[in-house]
């Protein structure tokens, strides 16, 4: 009886030539016998055995299909990363090529890298982290990684320094501006991941300061992790945030990372 697997290859291999109607009747070691068609196409062929070539055109759909699904992904990664905004000196900082200069160094990479392989744990909790410390001590290194990571697990970050965000959310105001104040805020609060980095370098005027605070509140009020860098240490910070702004990054276990080891920065 003829199988179906047969009938698509037969149907398949009539449409790519003319048969001269020649049959004839072979063997799989595999499968055993079977008929084979005569093809008058180039040199002429006769038709495999339909169970191997089913087996082998599923391959290939297989194979066709993981390609397919791969290149999505990759397109997906690669608009998940422009949306993700980090600089590109920062472009291939990754946990693995972090320096651990310290042992401090070495904690910090721990803490920040563990943030970020259980990031659906870390976004469940709206976890935070605090970066703080010394210039060029990699701060915003493992904050770049982290977003690495947490694009590869399928999730968005976003990348900006305090000035920009605050500049966003400025440029609003602008007369025929077609964004409202609203929605560029509810651009910072929307990723997954926020990573406010050069906390403390903007002015500080009170006008800032209240965009600053709805952003991080309204990441706090909708559980969404956000990490702070800032070269000022923990008291600087909560002058220039507030406390209300700083509780809010310590709740659900936000952590605080202090980089008091010297810059290992190598000159150019």
């Amino acid at each position: 009886m003829e199988t179906l697997a047969a009938r698509t290859i037969g149907q398949e291999l009539a449409q790519m030539a003319p048969s001269d109607r020649r049959t004839e009747n072979r063997n799989c070691e595999e499968h055993g016998g079977y008929v084979s068609r005569h093809f008058s196409f180039g040199k002429g062929f006769w038709s495999p055995c339909p169970v191997c070539e089913g087996a082998r055109l599923e391959a290939q759909a297989k194979a066709d299909s993981e390609k397919a699904a791969q290149e999505r992904r990759d397109i997906g990664m690669r608009n998940a990363m422009r949306r993700a905004a980090i600089p590109p000196r920062f472009a291939d900082r990754r946990f693995s090529n972090f320096d651990v200069t310290c042992e401090g160094a070495g904690k910090a990479l721990a803490t920040v890298q563990q943030y970020a392989d259980d990031f659906k744990a870390t976004l469940d909790a709206g976890r935070s982290l605090i970066l703080v410390g010394n210039v060029g001590a990699g701060k915003t290194h493992l904050a770049t990684s982290a977003a690495h990571r947490v694009i590869e697990l399928g999730y968005s970050a976003v990348f900006s320094s305090v000035m920009e965000a605050v500049r966003s959310v400025k440029e609003t105001y602008r007369r025929g501006s077609e964004r409202t104040e609203r929605d560029a805020i509810d651009a910072l609060i929307d990723p997954d991941l926020l990573i406010l980095d050069e906390v403390g370098v903007q002015f500080g005027s009170d006008a800032e300061k209240l965009i600053l605070f709805e952003i991080i509140n309204g990441r706090y009020e909708n559980v969404r992790p956000t990490i702070i860098i800032s070269n000022l240490d923990m008291e600087g910070l909560k002058s220039h945030l507030g406390d209300r702004v700083v509780d809010r990054l310590r709740e659900g276990g936000g952590k605080l990372v202090v980089f008091d080891w010297p810059s290992h920065r190598r000159a150019a």
